[in-house]
């Protein structure tokens, strides 16, 4: 079976992240992973430290998947797919989402976005075909969304740092009958290969793995 992570960090975007692609792309290879989804922070901290300046026009889309076309470099002699990903934070909350099988235009004004929230951002993912996974909803200073904005949430998430309450999320998620996903919440050398999905097939890109999510026929991978 193949494995897919699916909630990883860059250091060229998301402040809290710790490595590189190199370091990244090595150390999920030696953990047998076939797809790793770049799921860099879309907040306005993490612009702010990549010098991404939301008030000038045009598209921060390019600027923001830095981190992802990095890896997907490093990754080509290694045979490991990269996919586009992303966690969302809305202006006024301390939750995050993470966006999978999306195009350029619905992130390319990052300031409209985090301002409009989360329900006005469903539409409009939902209309292009794209899901929306409500991360470690659990942890202090989040608080679950309500369901009929969400498309499932990560009732696994393997951060070693942080205790998210995975038994209330995956409560939560039986309750709302929503997808159940896992991801290792990579940010530093401690936390690679903690968790992901086990799939029969491997998706070409972003937009498969979506549509490989919202069938469910995977596996969540549980910590050692």
């Amino acid at each position: 079976m193949y494995r897919i992570e699916t909630h990883l960090h860059t250091a060229y975007i998301s402040r809290c992240g710790w490595m590189s692609a190199q370091a990244l792309i090595k150390s999920y290879a030696a953990a047998g992973y076939d797809a790793i989804c770049v799921t860099d922070h879309y907040n306005r901290e993490c612009f702010d430290y990549a010098d991404i300046d939301l008030t000038q026009p045009g598209s921060k889309t390019d600027a923001f998947l830095l981190g992802f076309r990095r890896l997907q470099r490093e990754a080509a002699g290694y045979g490991i797919r990269i996919y586009e990903g992303a966690e969302l934070r809305f202006d006024g909350s301390e939750n995050d989402y993470l966006l999978y099988g999306f195009s350029h235009d619905l992130l390319a004004d990052p300031d409209a976005v985090m301002r409009d929230g989360l329900a006005s951002f469903y539409a409009r993912a939902h209309a292009e075909g794209a899901l929306i996974v409500q991360a470690h909803p659990f942890r202090p200073k989040c608080t679950p969304a309500p369901a009929e904005y969400l498309d499932g949430v990560e009732v696994l998430n393997c951060n070693p740092r942080h205790d998210s309450h995975n038994d209330l999320v995956y409560a939560y998620a039986q309750q709302h009958g929503l997808l159940m996903t896992a991801g290792s919440d990579c940010h530093r050398p401690e936390d690679v290969g903690q968790s992901g999905i086990l799939t029969d097939t491997l998706p070409e890109d972003g937009y498969g793995l979506a549509q490989l999510l919202r069938s469910g026929n995977y596996q969540l991978i549980k910590p050692n």
